[in-house]
């Protein structure tokens, strides 16, 4: 019997080696997940034990650090989640390796040539697909909107009707705010607004706002009025203005009408302060790609603009350690694991991402070793019972 229990020993020892060469291994490999076999005793109908097995591979899903990645399609995953991935015969895998590029024809997919799954465009809440990325150049958009947040000043001087309203005359107008906003075929114009303190009637203050287009006013003149409390009054909906044949005749484009939305002016104490919002961009080329913490992949352009092209897809299981390990760094659903819970990164408890990281391997190698010389030293004791039982079976055979 003794030699039974010796031999099991050494065979789980020799698998628990196994375990921990796989973890070294595998020490620099991103996203890895270090495993622990696990050991149960085996019993029959004898009050001793017929040695030990395995009972399990147990992977440690804890999260590895946060390493600096070599691509702007690197993501780490902070917390719990896996990578969503279509194989190359169309089957889903997962995955914590975020080592992503793009292929031929601009898929995102890992170094095996997977594929990641996520939403097309800005939309969230579809079936993943995989994720083909468009890195056209974007077209012009015409300024249709501008949100303006300004305070203008309280204690101002009220500017008398005469003389008039003159962009080179300082002393006709209060404050000015510029910002730049495009026409249809994305020719940029300067738009300042020009506001005017004017005197007010029945205890609430006045100022008026001129709209001068590249030099040249233009439109109605709309009036701002606040209460006492130096709140909005009137108007508190958007004022919309058109600015006829923008870009003259060299660069005749559609009439650019824009919705001036006064609803976060205000009229304190303070300083003059004020930050433009138009919307609106100039055609421009591709320049790169960013990941957000959200999962939205955006790409930029040399105008400036920025356009959410895609965002990624996560999975989480109710059981983990009920995956099935598949090598390439990857996992396979299993009855054990559950079905998984999709969505967006920093939603439905999903991990969020950091852009243009990785995460490391959550291998502890000093931990491997020390485990290594403790399943060596199991190892020899293994060995030892089975020479001692070989020296007391060769005495018995020397009984005469």
């Amino acid at each position: 019997m003794g030699f039974g229990q010796g031999l099991s020993g050494l065979n789980a020892a020799s698998q628990n080696l196994d375990v921990i060469g796989n973890n070294i291994a595998n020490a620099s490999t991103i996203g890895f997940k270090a495993a622990t076999a696990s050991f149960a005793d085996v019993y029959a109908t004898s009050r001793v034990g017929l040695g030990v097995q395995v009972a399990a591979i147990n992977q440690r899903f804890a999260t590895g650090s946060i390493v600096e990645g070599n691509g702007s399609l690197n993501m780490a995953l902070n917390d719990k989640g896996f990578f969503r991935l279509q194989d190359t015969t169309g089957g889903v895998v997962y995955s914590r390796n975020g080592e992503f590029g793009l292929d031929k024809d601009n898929y995102v997919v890992n170094a095996l040539g997977q594929r990641l799954t996520g939403y097309p465009g800005g939309g969230v809440g579809q079936d993943p697909v995989a994720l083909q990325l468009a890195l056209g150049d974007v077209a012009p958009t015409a300024t249709t909107t501008a949100q303006l947040s300004a305070n203008l000043r309280a204690g101002a001087t009220p500017i008398p009707a005469t003389p008039a309203f003159d962009i080179t005359n300082a002393d006709t107008y209060t404050n000015r705010a510029t910002m730049t906003v495009y026409d249809s075929l994305g020719n940029g114009h300067t738009m300042d607004q020009y506001f005017i303190k004017r005197e007010g009637a029945g205890g609430n203050s006045v100022y008026e706002v001129r709209y001068v287009l590249d030099g040249t006013e233009q439109g109605t003149p709309q009036q701002l009025t606040f209460n006492e409390n130096g709140t909005l009054v009137t108007p508190l909906t958007p004022v919309s203005i058109t600015f006829p044949n923008p870009g003259g005749t060299t660069s005749p484009a559609d009439d650019l009408t824009i919705a001036f939305n006064y609803g976060k002016v205000t009229q304190f104490a303070g300083d003059f302060s004020n930050t433009p919002l138009p919307n609106g961009n100039a055609s421009g080329t591709f320049t790169g790609l960013a990941v957000g913490a959200d999962g939205s992949i955006v790409a930029s352009y040399s105008s400036g603009a920025k356009t959410v092209i895609g965002t990624v897809a996560l999975a989480r299981f109710n059981n983990e350690m009920g995956l099935t390990p598949i090598g390439g760094n990857a996992w396979s659903e299993s009855p054990e694991s559950g079905q998984p819970v999709l969505g967006q990164p920093g939603t439905n408890s999903l991990s969020t991402i950091t852009g243009g990281k990785l995460e490391a391997s959550n291998v502890n190698t000093s931990d491997e070793l020390v485990n290594m010389i403790i399943a060596q030293r199991t190892y020899q004791a293994n060995a030892q019972t089975i020479k001692t039982q070989d020296q007391v079976l060769q005495t018995l055979l020397q009984i005469r």
